[in-house]
């Protein structure tokens, strides 16, 4: 595991009318998202890789469909730098996985069909108004990147 990142099993509570899943609790958590959005990944796309200076995110993957999610550890002062993980996560293991500033994250949708994913960031995208820099490092345009998701 990566210090600092936190990865939650979902329960999906289901009956005759569909499933209910409890995506966050600020009790549990210990995490402040200022916002939210959801976005589907179409079979074999891949979302990242890049990291945030500042912002942690809070990403919950429940269904429809299945992602790869990549993890890297770039941080100097962490016991784990230059740790990779990788976990699959959505609708076959719904789970909450907060990654910290410095953990460069992307994923892939590996099932057949279109994969549904919600972020909660705790930092507003472009800032109060949209008026600030984008907090992104965004490692997919490079080419030589370490971090590669295939």
């Amino acid at each position: 595991m990566i210090a600092g990142v936190k990865i939650k099993k979902l329960n999906k509570y289901t009956d005759n009318r569909g499933y209910l899943t409890e995506l966050f609790r600020s009790d549990e958590d210990n995490y402040s998202p200022v916002m939210a959005y959801a976005s589907m990944t179409n079979p074999g796309v891949v979302r990242g890789p890049h990291e945030h200076v500042y912002q942690s995110d809070g990403f919950a993957f429940f269904g429809p469909g299945n992602f790869r999610l990549y993890l890297w550890d770039r941080r100097e002062e962490s016991e784990t730098k230059g740790e990779k993980i990788e976990i699959e996560v959505g609708e076959d293991n719904p789970s909450f996985v907060i990654v910290p500033p410095g953990v460069v994250h992307g994923y892939k949708c590996i099932s057949d069909k279109a994969a549904l994913s919600v972020n909660l960031p705790d930092k507003l995208y472009k800032g109060k108004n949209k008026a600030e820099e984008i907090d992104e490092i965004r490692w997919e345009e490079d080419k030589n990147s370490p971090y590669q998701i295939k």
